[in-house]
């Protein structure tokens, strides 16, 4: 039996996986092809961890499937920002795949293993954790899993954020400048929070992640 064109398609693969990989890199840390798609590591720092004092959010070991909507959600308008707006659009197809792969196997921040069983000892843990059900408002963990890590493509990790880009999407949600995730759930909750709350949960979030990161 001839595997010649099994082995070689394996290859193939492979060496397309290594393209989009080095394109990714590039794509990252020079820009894409057009003047308007700017190097990402600029605002997002060399190790995908963001710059906290800016609002700039950690990107590194995001899924790539979250990443890429949030790019086509730039682009059509359905999420607004000045910065990413027009970057968005000036990223083709191919190079939005390419740099969110890039991003997805980029190392992540640890983060405790957190459950709902685990006792809230301040109140930003408490929302976390339980939520505030007298209000309709779940626990973050609910949907973005445990300890905050993320689950699939619509709930990101939240541990390991910087507190700034939390509430600022909180904010954002809150007075409807954000309004790109499923069935409005985000907006119905940042309307239910007071500002100290907000600030409270975005704490926890962002002390919960610590900067080592895991191989």
């Amino acid at each position: 039996m001839d595997f010649k064109p099994t082995v070689l398609g394996s290859l193939m693969l492979i060496a397309v996986s290594v393209v989009n990989a080095d394109d990714g890199q590039k794509i990252y840390t020079q820009g894409g092809a057009l003047p308007a798609a700017t190097a990402c590591f600029a605002c997002h720092g060399a190790d995908g961890m963001g710059m906290p004092a800016a609002g700039f959010p950690r990107l590194a070991g995001l899924s790539a499937g979250y990443l890429s909507k949030q790019l086509a959600d730039f682009r059509s308008g359905s999420r607004v920002s000045p910065v990413m707006q027009p970057l968005a659009k000036a990223l083709s197809e191919s190079e939005i795949q390419a740099v969110t792969s890039t991003l997805a196997a980029m190392p992540a921040p640890t983060t405790p293993h957190v459950t709902r069983n685990t006792t809230p000892t301040e109140p930003g843990a408490g929302l976390a954790l339980r939520g505030a059900w007298d209000r309709q408002i779940p626990e973050c963990v609910m949907c973005h899993g445990p300890g905050g890590v993320g689950v699939g493509t619509a709930f990101p990790p939240l541990a390991g954020q910087s507190a700034n880009y939390l509430v600022g999407q909180l904010n954002a949600w809150r007075d409807g400048t954000r309004h790109n995730d499923p069935n409005d759930l985000m907006g119905h909750i940042a309307k239910s929070l007071t500002p100290d709350e907000i600030k409270a949960v975005a704490d926890y979030f962002a002390t919960l992640g610590s900067q080592e990161a895991k191989p």
